[in-house]
């Protein structure tokens, strides 16, 4: 089970294009925030996922653990980092990834001057290189956390219609982003009237499974990711991120 499979970016910036009410202002959000989030997966609690932004947007630490009944059968404990230039255009992802018996190591870094990204996956039970590449992107690019602040930044309202550029350092797509609809999402830490945007990743955008992916973002200030539902094929089920804690 992975929690979370983190892209970049990759376009010199979003292109919005806007297909109904226009966008709202756009807000920094560069103050150190830590959110913790719940994994629910066929009605059990599978994980937990925990986002630490600090170095004013520059920065971004993910860490990634199943737990409870999950756990025993099938142990995931990955450790993500992102390194940001301004506007959050991405300049490396370090990821260590530990899920059942497969131990990775994987980096890649974003050459904005070349517009190349360089990608190097290392399998740590033998010791050896499981993937190199490179390949050209814009000149900047946003891994996939940081694709969610600027979206966040954003917060386009319902109608609206976003092209974000994604890259995971080995590919570069531009993602497509609907601004749905309002809807109030139940958390542990209370209700939020929030509004609900579609990201299209999955069905060989960025991943070749079939899939869905939803976010929902909170209308106050905070600008809150308060719910993440990834909704694949019944044989997986869907997996649903909650936002449990703030700090």
């Amino acid at each position: 089970m992975r929690l979370w499979n983190p892209p970049g970016g990759a376009i010199a910036v979003w292109t919005l294009l806007l297909a109904g009410p226009c966008l709202a202002q756009t807000v920094a959000l560069n103050q150190p925030e830590t959110l913790t989030f719940g994994v629910e997966w066929r009605f059990v609690r599978a994980g937990e996922v925990q986002l630490k932004w600090s170095e004013g947007d520059r920065q971004l630490d993910m860490l990634m653990k199943s737990v409870g009944l999950v756990a025993t059968l099938f142990t995931v404990n990955d450790s993500y980092r992102a390194m940001f230039d301004h506007g959050l255009c991405a300049t490396s992802i370090t990821w260590d990834v530990h899920e059942g018996r497969r131990n990775r190591e994987v980096k890649a870094t974003f050459d904005r001057t070349r517009k190349r990204s360089t990608f190097l996956e290392k399998d740590l039970n033998t010791n050896t290189v499981a993937l190199a590449k490179e390949i050209d992107i814009p000149a900047c690019v946003h891994d996939a956390t940081g694709g969610l602040h600027k979206l966040r930044q954003l917060h386009p309202a319902p109608g609206s219609v976003l092209e974000l550029p994604i890259s995971d350092g080995k590919k570069v797509v531009m993602a497509r982003v609907e601004a749905q609809q309002k809807e109030t999402i139940k958390t542990p830490l209370g209700q939020f009237p929030s509004t609900r945007y579609e990201a299209f990743l999955f069905n060989g955008v960025m991943y070749g499974r079939k899939g869905r992916l939803f976010i929902w973002i909170s209308d106050d200030d905070k600008r809150l990711p308060v719910q993440i539902r990834i909704q694949l094929p019944f044989y997986v089920g869907t997996l649903t991120l909650q936002l449990e804690k703030t700090q």
